[in-house]
């Protein structure tokens, strides 16, 4: 069996920036084993697979270690793949997913993501939390996923995190934020305990910052820039219950598996 891939960098708008992930599009599902060792054969931190059902598609996102339930870059770059090299019609994307509907628009250069909006509730483990990130902690949330605040940018730039310890943590994985010097707020994200020491660019847990942000900021549309090494620039906008995170992506390579 041949299978067709395609490899995006999903928040940028040239190579080798961004978020990488691969993108099968399938006419029908494979089994769930052969889709993860498929995902850890890419080693990427995401590898999504799409199938069409009536007007929508369905679409998985795997990381190198397991399945996950939400995943931004990997949606953007299956909708730029979409778009872009099968000429799927129309200039919007429905999709369905295990945390439910979603939706990818083009405007302009950028595709919009249209995610749920995501909420935390104050958590009491700062004491055990800043000897793992290293840094001095002004805020703390968790359900999910941990949202940890620090003091500026330069300590999420700075953070060094002990990935075993933070492994251990209680969520998918952690989030650290602070207000942006040059944009509204910044982030890093580590989610060592599913395979993914640090992921360049995260637009799910934009639906945790963006709301997050928008509460404290005291706006609904911010500009947020994730400083990994990679990096990455998404465009927040929470309405109501949803959060749009716009992005570029830019197809990288594509090629065939053989199985």
């Amino acid at each position: 069996m041949q299978l067709d891939f395609h490899q995006v960098d999903a928040f940028s708008d040239r190579p080798f920036a961004g978020n990488p992930a691969m993108i099968y599009r399938l006419d029908s599902w494979l089994d769930d084993a052969l889709m993860q060792r498929i995902a850890a054969e890419h080693n990427l931190a995401e590898t999504a697979f799409v199938v069409r059902e009536g007007a929508s598609w369905r679409i998985r996102w795997f990381t190198p270690a397991c399945e996950v339930p939400l995943c931004g870059h990997a949606t953007l770059a299956s909708a730029h793949v979409l778009f872009e090299v099968y000429d799927e019609p129309g200039e919007r994307l429905d999709l369905l997913c295990k945390s439910g509907a979603l939706a990818v628009s083009r405007e302009g250069e950028r595709l919009v993501l249209d995610f749920p909006a995501q909420y935390l509730e104050s958590v009491d483990l700062a004491g055990e939390v800043e000897p793992i990130v290293g840094q001095r902690v002004m805020n703390l949330q968790g359900g999910k996923e941990l949202l940890v605040e620090l003091e500026s940018e330069q300590a999420v730039r700075a953070c060094a995190p002990d990935l075993k310890a933070l492994a251990g943590l209680p969520g998918l994985g952690v989030i650290v934020t602070a207000r942006g010097e040059r944009h509204d707020f910044v982030s890093r994200y580590f989610a060592p305990g599913i395979g993914i020491d640090e992921d360049p660019v995260t637009g799910s847990a934009h639906c945790i910052l963006t709301p997050y942000w928008a509460e404290r900021l005291g706006k609904t549309e911010l500009s947020a820039f994730q400083c990994s090494a990679r990096g990455g620039e998404l465009h927040c906008r929470l309405e109501g219950e949803r959060v749009k995170i716009a992005g570029q992506a830019v197809l990288v390579a594509s090629g065939k598996l053989f199985i």
